[in-house]
């Protein structure tokens, strides 16, 4: 008799785990009282958008809080007000979502892929400045599934090299370094709201600094208008005679948006806390399972914001030899959601394998005369971040870690119980 849930067995969780996002009566009535205002956009005397954008700030100490509409538009405009220019180039990790790299694409720089820590899944300090050159501007530090990256090293070299610091803090909604929160260690920060995210409005993002002129650019650059955000040296805000300063965009987050984010930022800190928690226990429990392996936690690390809780998969034999991608099936049918990740990296999608050839409008900016350097992704080596997406890492989304100890212990017992019954989930792998 089958005793795996992917061949027909009981499954170990008859629950399932909570739904995301979290939708309360508090966050129904103030969409209702925008709704009611009708001042859905920010120009039209929204407060919400505002109030919430300086909430953010300063709960991650920052003086400087600008919501726009998405995480990439975040990442774009944290690029472009930092001051990164045509045919400069940014380093980039490749094990991060495509708008970590489409940023300085967007700005008109050139990504350049640096690869991971193979323990931490984040940048690798120690590779950096093998691949600065006299076209570098910028460092992106992706705090990747809510886990600090290397900032003291990563910060070290850019102050060497006299660079900028961008951290993708897409993942990072409380994450804390011991040099301080996330978000506030770099020139500029760019978040996402976006439906997965730790914190939530469907869609949106938001740009934070502690340096007042890339906040002023950045509010030129996300907005035509600049939403009626007040800037006192502001010499073209003239409400009879409107003017167009800069070439910008409407990245505006709506108001109806603002508000779902102003209601729900009051359970930030606590779920933000309780993600942590269950990541350490969960993290205690899986280090005992053979052939699993925990990302590595360093002392600079106070706090996981816990987007994604990445592991890995590092012995086969220990699963009777069945590959990655069947023990994360088998594990989703005992009813934990587990899934491999990203099945490639960055530098592997069509987007840079074909930037020279049709993906990339006429090769800009790889062929603009600003860079005039030589830069062909299908030559491009990241092994690490190459090696993990083929065969390595595993991933759990962070909703299941609002829960509790005892959801966290059946996720380790689905593992358990995968575990004990290898020999019947290789004889699926041999069949299929």
């Amino acid at each position: 008799m089958a005793k795996l849930a992917i061949n027909g067995g009981e499954k170990l969780r008859q629950t399932p785990f909570g739904s995301w996002p979290l939708v309360d009566e508090a966050t129904v009535d103030a969409v209702t009282d925008v709704l009611r205002s009708a001042r859905w956009n920010r120009r039209r005397d929204g407060t919400r958008t505002r109030e919430f954008e300086q909430q953010y700030a300063r709960y991650h100490d920052c003086e400087y809080g600008l919501c726009v509409s998405s995480g990439t538009a975040a990442l774009e405009v944290a690029v472009r007000a930092a001051g990164v220019e045509i045919g400069d180039e940014v380093i980039v990790p490749p094990y991060s979502f495509m708008a970590t790299a489409s940023a300085p694409l967007q700005a008109g720089a050139v990504p350049v892929f640096v690869d991971i820590d193979p323990e931490t899944y984040n940048l690798n300090p120690a590779l950096v400045e093998d691949h600065i050159t006299e076209k570098t501007r910028a460092i992106f530090a992706v705090h990747f599934g809510g886990l600090p990256a290397d900032m003291d090293a990563i910060n070290a070299i850019a102050r060497k090299h006299n660079l900028l610091v961008l951290e993708d803090c897409a993942h990072a909604h409380g994450g804390r370094h011991a040099q301080g929160k996330l978000g506030s260690l770099g020139d500029a920060a760019g978040w996402s709201f976006q439906a997965s995210k730790n914190l939530t409005s469907g869609e949106g993002g938001c740009v934070t600094t502690n340096n007042e002129d890339i906040y002023k650019r950045a509010v030129y650059a996300h907005d035509f208008w600049r939403s009626h955000v007040e800037l006192e040296d502001d010499i073209y805000n003239d409400p009879i005679d409107t003017q167009f300063p800069v070439l910008s965009w409407n990245y505006r987050m709506s108001e109806i948006m603002g508000a779902i984010l102003h209601s729900q930022f009051g359970n930030l800190e606590e779920w933000a806390a309780r993600r942590h928690e269950n990541f350490t226990y969960l993290a205690s429990r899986l280090a005992e399972i053979e052939g699993l392996a925990n990302v590595r936690v360093d002392p600079y690390v106070k706090r996981n914001a816990l987007h994604i809780f990445i592991f890995k998969y590092i012995n086969a034999e220990a699963f009777a030899g069945a590959p990655r991608e069947l023990v994360a099936k088998a594990v989703a049918a005992e009813g934990v959601p587990c899934s491999i990740g990203y099945v490639r990296p960055l530098h592997k999608h069509p987007l840079f394998q074909d930037a020279l050839h049709g993906a990339l409008r006429s090769g800009f900016p790889l062929t603009s005369h600003y860079y005039g350097r030589e830069m062909d992704y299908r030559k491009v080596e990241c092994p690490e971040a190459e090696r993990l997406c083929r065969e390595e890492s595993l991933w759990i989304g962070q909703p299941a870690f609002l829960g509790t100890k005892e959801d966290m212990d059946d996720i380790a017992d689905a593992f358990v119980k995968v575990q004990e019954n290898a020999a019947e989930l290789r004889s699926l792998a041999v069949v299929n």
